[in-house]
């Protein structure tokens, strides 16, 4: 039916507008704000960078020239020097590094993971799954990794025992670092 109430529908559509007016405010304010965090990542990328720095490269240099090993600021903080342990192991060397885990009784640091992705009303296969896959073939992936932060603590641990760790192998990197206290 042809509506005859001009008056109406132009109203209809001033209300429209305006709510569309609104809609593009909104959408251009959280356009604004996409770019201000990006920014601001940005920043704090560049910030933490320069920290890093400062507290891995710069301050423990300092102190090293003046044979310090803590310093107290004005405000009553600290800054002392400490070691810190760094390690990964590169995809090029995981066999050979995992290896070499195992064969020295470590082998506790590799998380293992096999997953299987099964259908509908398979939840019984699911139960079965190690004696049953080759049965049934299912194929599967198994995946292995050492926690970044849990091999940095086992590196830590190893050196200061005096044990031996290829550092090649592991990608040790042992540093100083600035701690505020």
């Amino acid at each position: 039916m042809i509506s005859t109430d001009f008056e109406k529908d132009a109203e209809a559509l001033s209300v429209k507008d305006d709510q569309l007016a609104g809609i593009a405010v909104l959408a251009k304010r959280a356009k604004m704000l996409e770019l201000e965090i990006k920014d601001l990542e940005e920043s704090l990328a560049e910030r933490q960078n320069n920290y890093r720095a400062l507290t891995e490269e710069t301050l423990p240099e300092a102190f090293a020239e003046m044979n310090l090993k803590g310093f107290v600021m004005e405000d009553g903080s600290k800054i002392e020097i400490k070691p810190f342990y760094g390690a990964t192991i590169s995809k090029d060397r995981k066999a050979e590094a995992f290896t070499w885990l195992r064969e020295r009784g470590h082998d506790d640091l590799i998380k293992n993971t096999v997953s299987v992705q099964f259908g509908r009303k398979e939840d019984e296969l699911c139960d079965r799954l190690k004696n049953l896959l080759g049965e049934h073939g299912y194929t599967f992936e198994q995946s292995e990794k050492v926690e970044p932060q849990t091999l940095k603590a086992w590196v830590r641990e190893q050196l200061q025992r005096g044990n031996e760790v290829p550092s090649d192998l592991f990608g040790v990197f042992i540093g100083q670092k600035a701690i505020f206290k």
